[in-house]
């Protein structure tokens, strides 16, 4: 799939035009219309749009929504971004996604992720732990049983000695699998086994940096740069209320810093923004959520995204392929279905 995305983008250098290579994401944890998704994902299915994906977090599970966009979309890519690896077992998620990927006629990406102990253990039940191994035996397993080969595997954590197969002849023998990664382990392993990356919170002057490192990874692996999807979590909005989108994500950013465990808060320290996550702590403490946003610094609020018009948003997604991401998150905010399409059209060139 990566490989196939570059050749896209590269278009222009056979005289034809480049096309941007973008994502839309659904979070349908709350308030729900779903008529409204359905109509949002066949705009961005006719407009070029590449990928739709679900977060699932401890609300509506992502599949099931899968399944229905499945049938009412043709040519978008869909997805999760992300689905945990610890309330499944990995032959479930190989049963779904291969069952998704039919339905669909072949459009799936994995996307797999941690999460944490919090949602993990008092959410699931399930003990939070060897998340590092977890996944590599997740991403292993799930291709032995796409791939159709017989499952006898012998993990640190998996033991699995009959060796069944799927009782159906998968589409693909290979589904793409991205993997959210943010410690410099977990970062060296999607390097290494994954389809893509999937980052979260890389402030612009970050790009370079992180990008340079994990596509020396890559490199160490023995791959092509070409072999990895990276999606960039500095998305971008086309709207008009500029102050309002900002103030949602200063929200969203305090409230992982504050809220969701140490891995963010040491994601951003390691970032050298220790003095801001402490920040955003502290005051989140004192004075709850409005405080902890508030404490974080503007600078950095503009760093994690851009918010604007569909040419500004243009901009931003050419510079962020410069810097080397693959695949860029994008949301409109027009409620009309004909105006949107317009800006995506826009957006993808």
């Amino acid at each position: 799939m990566a490989s196939e995305g570059r050749r896209r983008a590269r278009a222009s250098t056979r005289g034809e035009p480049a096309m941007r290579r973008l994502s839309i994401g659904v979070n349908w944890q709350g308030a729900f219309d779903l008529d409204q998704v359905i109509e949002q994902a066949k705009v961005a299915d006719e407009a070029g749009v590449e990928m739709l994906s679900i977060a699932e977090a401890w609300g509506r599970d992502a599949l099931t929504l899968l399944a229905v966009l499945a049938r009412e979309t043709s040519r978008i890519k869909l997805g999760t971004s992300i689905i945990n690896i610890f309330s499944r077992t990995p032959a479930a998620v190989a049963q779904h996604f291969a069952t998704l990927d039919e339905l669909s006629g072949g459009r799936m990406v994995i996307g797999l992720g941690s999460s944490g102990p919090n949602v993990i253990e008092h959410f699931h039940g399930v003990k939070f732990e060897k998340p590092l191994q977890r996944t590599r035996e997740y991403i292993e397993i799930i291709n032995m049983l796409l791939a159709e080969e017989p499952l006898n595997y012998h993990g640190k954590i998996f033991k699995l000695e009959r060796g069944f197969t799927l009782r159906f002849k998968p589409v693909r023998a290979h589904i793409p699998i991205h993997v959210a990664s943010i410690t410099p382990k977990s970062l060296e392993q999607t390097a290494r086994l994954a389809d893509g990356w999937i980052p979260i919170f890389l402030p612009r002057p970050q790009w370079k940096p992180q990008l340079d490192s994990f596509y020396s990874m890559v490199e160490a692996a023995g791959r092509q740069r070409s072999d990895v999807d990276v999606r960039n979590p500095s998305g971008v909005v086309v709207s008009e209320n500029r102050e309002a989108v900002k103030a949602a994500e200063a929200g969203n950013a305090a409230f992982y810093i504050a809220r969701m465990g140490d891995f963010y808060y040491e994601h951003f320290s390691r970032m050298g923004y220790a003095d801001e996550a402490n920040a955003v702590r502290r005051a989140w403490a004192d004075g709850g959520s409005a405080a902890g946003a508030a404490a974080l610094p503007r600078e950095l609020v503009e760093d994690l995204s851009t918010v604007g018009t569909a040419d500004e948003c243009v901009e931003a997604i050419d510079e962020a392929t410069e810097a080397g991401f693959t695949l860029h998150g994008v949301s409109v905010q027009e409620r009309d279905p004909k105006k949107r399409y317009d800006i995506y059209r826009r957006l993808v060139g």
